[in-house]
């Protein structure tokens, strides 16, 4: 059997392409060749640039303990070529996601794997784990009826976000990124407005947007700013929902002046587990089950902005790092 290739972090801004011998698969494994798989710009960029703290967490087991060198990556779509004696041979050519690091191919067990309902293309697919998380966003925020909302920062977690709000009735919803084309992108979703923070009127727009403060707001940028602007603009009682990974930067809140009486909540979010009061009714099948709907509805393959052949995999980082002005998604492609 050929060996596999796989990208290994190997410190700050380094990146390596390693062959990986395969050993022979079990009886109850299946052998992956990936097709596709797409770059996290928020956590994984952190990886890349050596930003990230060193986390021990039980719930997370893909971004806990992290050092170099590494593997890493969670959004990997491949077709089945080979099966063990005890698998069904169904599954054999079968289109499958798998919470994977980046590489050409890889074993696994049938309970590692996700089969893709085939009303989703393979890129699609890819965004699986970030739809998730904006479906767990959504649930932690909570909307009301006829809220006004607030989503700062339009990659793609706040893209999908944004997108899954619009279908609520609500008031407003008014986003906000720094570069162009990904409120380009937001203003397609049918939003109320999407504003650019560098702009000197820009809390005053937002204000006009509202008609107030917000009843509930969204910090995914991954900027402390942008979580200082959102406890300006919440209004007394409202909810804050910080999906931003901030890594080893200190992050100044100001709680000062009218926070201490605003009954604001700050709420922390993350995907790898489902909020407390939600989980007598709602378990990881029910919210996948979820997700895929919302896959198949929002379509957000139209977010890939740029695709690269694995092979050209620094060249991804590098642009996702350099120009983050030209980049929305970036997809790794697998063709040998």
């Amino acid at each position: 059997m050929p060996p596999a290739r796989q990208l290994f972090f190997s410190g700050p801004r380094q990146l390596d392409l390693r062959e990986i011998p395969l050993r022979p698969i079990a009886e109850h494994e299946v052998l992956v060749k990936s097709i596709c798989s797409s770059i996290s710009a928020g956590t994984e960029m952190l990886i890349y640039r050596g930003q990230f703290s060193s986390i021990s967490d039980e719930y997370d087991s893909i971004s806990s303990d992290l050092q170099y060198p590494l593997t890493y990556g969670y959004a990997c779509v491949g077709r089945v070529i080979e099966a063990g004696g005890r698998i069904d041979k169904s599954w054999l050519d079968r289109l499958v996601f798998s919470f994977r690091p980046h590489a050409t191919h890889f074993i696994a067990r049938i309970d590692e794997l996700h089969p893709i309902p085939s009303t989703i293309a393979a890129e699609a697919a890819c965004f699986l784990p970030n739809m998730e998380t904006a479906v767990n966003l959504v649930h932690d925020g909570n909307p009301i009826l006829g809220e006004r909302v607030l989503v700062l920062g339009q990659g793609t977690i706040g893209l999908l976000v944004a997108a899954l709000l619009a279908e609520f009735p609500l008031d407003c919803l008014v986003t906000a990124d720094l570069h162009r084309l990904r409120r380009e992108a937001s203003s397609q979703l049918n939003v109320t407005a999407s504003l650019d923070p560098a702009s000197a009127r820009f809390l005053q727009d937002l204000l006009s947007c509202a008609s107030s403060k917000f009843d509930l707001s969204f910090e995914l940028s991954g900027s402390a700013e942008a979580l200082n602007h959102a406890l300006a603009l919440t209004r007394f009682s409202g909810r804050i929902v910080i999906g931003s990974w901030y890594g080893k930067d200190k992050c100044e809140v100001d709680l000062g002046g009218a926070f201490h009486r605003s009954r604001i909540k700050i709420i922390a979010s993350q995907v790898s587990t489902i909020a407390p009061e939600l989980s007598q009714r709602w378990d990881k099948t029910r919210r996948f089950d979820v997700t895929w709907k919302a896959l198949k509805r929002i379509q957000p393959q139209k977010w890939i902005t740029h695709r690269f052949n694995f092979e050209e995999a620094p060249l991804a980082y590098e642009l996702i790092d350099r120009e983050p002005h030209e980049v929305i998604q970036v997809l790794l492609e697998y063709t040998s």
